[in-house]
């Protein structure tokens, strides 16, 4: 153990500049808040002779107040060809990717009406997915077509006509698919039937029971091997559903056996499954892996760690599958709860980062689920906060997973009662069960949980890029201490040990300094639990 005294650089305030575009996908505009979101049925055909998408949306909805223009989103160069309420064409204005449809009907506050919207096109090819979303377009060592998508980012506009917005949730969905009939579809919930068509085509129709988040929306087109088992959960029996490739069929039958290992850990740290109705899909694709509800994509070449690698450089992250426990972490955050604003997402990655250190510890001990999210410091930059710009879609830093995995990580020392921290995640599962929230949201429910003033700790390491200096001078008296490189008036409770030796004890510095007795001290050393930096001064 030893101090760090190299101290990140922080980085200037960048003048970000947005687009008319940003505005209208990032914001809840007026004509997407006089309407609440209650069902969605997406039907759409995928060509394969010329990669197009085509066929409709029906968006369910109650008026909350009236109005006489819907915003529906579909990005280029997709189109919508026709809107329809009521079995009347309707009228339908493009302003970039956001479609502004004038309804005929009279809007009645409280009443519930549907519209119908038609689109075709060529969706946007993911050059880099997850990261540079889209649809994906690649074939399996036999030359048969493996598809799929992943959207996160750039949005399930992407692909097909919706609302886009994360504030908003349907209530449930059904999904159907048309492929042809030598490929089978893969997408949210449950599978309800397989209808073959006289075109040599089949359609899947999948329904989800639960809310669903736009971008957890999918499908994954192969020539699959399926096979399903029960895992007995905290709600009864849960069915996990498996989707691979045939020449991986053997591979995945023995790394999927990680899956039951996953849910029991998660269930004890975060609480039952969230989606029990919709159940458990794991499902490979061509490329890395996303959280999509109740339908897990899968691209890590069946080995553990991240593509064979330890993330946190200690060894224990090649004991479990990166992708199986990340990506289904997020079925507690990231569709369970949900952020309303993509600036908040540290909501899902942090708490997912975090939940593989929980994943290690309940397997491999306390003091190695530590040790993996203390390594995994090294991948921290510092670059820019945490919490990104609000509305107008756009995140916050990378270092949502690793740096926010360190704070909660942090916050749980703080706690300093186990039984507690745990009761405060099953809590928050509870609390905000299949909600859409806000970064305030959560923060207040961790500091009436705990009873603690967490407030400078989010401010510092959600919102500004500086990582706290535990800054000491030895005096005759004693020691001095206090915190620099930080917030105004941070203030946080440390534990320290003196020469890097002894048992730890608690300090409450603040930016000013005090002063604790203390005969032959030579160095103070943090905890190394705390992500924070110290550094002797004269």
């Amino acid at each position: 153990m030893a101090c760090l005294l190299a101290l990140p650089v922080v980085s200037s305030a960048q003048r970000m500049e947005f687009t008319h575009d940003d505005t209208l996908r990032g914001s809840i505009t007026p004509e997407r808040a006089w309407w609440d979101l209650t069902f969605y049925h997406l039907n759409v055909r995928v060509r394969l002779t010329d990669s197009t998408l085509t066929g409709s949306t029906t968006i369910r909805y109650r008026v909350l107040k009236a109005n006489t223009v819907m915003q529906v989103d579909l990005q280029r160069p997709l189109r919508i060809t026709r809107v329809e309420q009521d079995g009347e064409s309707l009228s339908v204005r493009q302003d970039g990717n956001a479609w502004f449809v004038t309804l005929s009907k009279v809007q009645t506050p409280g009443s519930k009406e549907s519209i119908t919207v038609y689109y075709s096109g060529k969706p946007h090819v993911a050059k880099r997915p997850p990261w540079d979303g889209g649809m994906v377009w690649k074939h399996d060592k036999a030359g048969h077509w493996f598809i799929a998508t992943a959207c996160q980012g750039l949005g399930a506009s992407a692909w097909w006509p919706c609302k886009d917005h994360m504030y908003d949730e349907p209530d449930s969905m059904a999904i159907s698919v048309t492929v042809p009939e030598d490929l089978t579809d893969v997408s949210n919930g449950r599978l309800r039937r397989v209808t073959t068509n006289p075109d040599h085509t089949r359609t899947f129709d999948w329904y989800v029971q639960n809310p669903i988040n736009n971008y957890g929306v999918n499908l994954n087109i192969a020539r699959y091997e399926h096979w399903e088992e029960t895992y007995s959960g905290e709600k009864g029996p849960l069915t996990l559903n498996y989707y691979v490739l045939p020449e991986h069929l053997d591979s995945a039958r023995v790394q999927f056996q990680q899956v039951p290992k996953m849910l029991k850990a998660f269930e004890y740290w975060f609480g039952p499954y969230p989606f029990y109705a919709d159940g458990y899909k794991l499902v490979e694709t061509p490329y890395l892996g996303m959280e999509h509800q109740s339908s897990i994509t899968y691209g890590n070449r069946f080995q553990n760690g991240y593509l064979g690698r330890d993330l946190s450089r200690t060894g224990w992250g090649l004991k479990w599958d990166f992708i199986i426990v990340h990506e289904s972490g997020h079925e507690w955050f990231a569709n369970n709860i949900t952020y309303k604003d993509i600036a908040d997402m540290w909501i899902h990655e942090s708490f997912t980062n975090y939940s593989e250190n929980l994943f290690t510890e309940y397997y491999y001990g306390k003091d190695a689920g530590a040790q993996y999210v203390v390594g995994c410091r090294a991948n921290i930059r510092n670059d820019r906060p945490i919490i990104g710009i609000y509305n107008v879609n756009y995140e916050g830093s990378g270092d949502m997973y690793y740096k926010g995995g360190n704070m909660l990580h942090m916050i749980r020392q703080l706690v300093g009662d186990d039984a507690k921290w745990r009761q405060l995640l099953r809590g928050m599962n509870k609390t905000f069960y299949h909600q859409t929230v806000t970064s305030t949201q959560i923060e207040q429910y961790m500091i009436q949980q705990t009873g603690l003033n967490l407030k400078p700790v989010f401010d510092q390491y959600l919102r500004d890029v500086r990582i706290p200096v535990l800054e000491y001078k030895l005096v005759a008296s004693g020691v001095q201490y206090r915190w620099t490189n930080c917030i105004a008036g941070f203030s946080m409770p440390v534990r320290v040990c003196y020469n890097e030796t002894g048992p730890f004890q608690q300090l409450q510095p603040t930016t000013q300094w005090k002063t604790i007795a203390a005969k032959e001290v030579t160095s103070l050393l943090p905890d190394s639990n705390y992500y924070v930096n110290c550094r002797r001064v004269d």
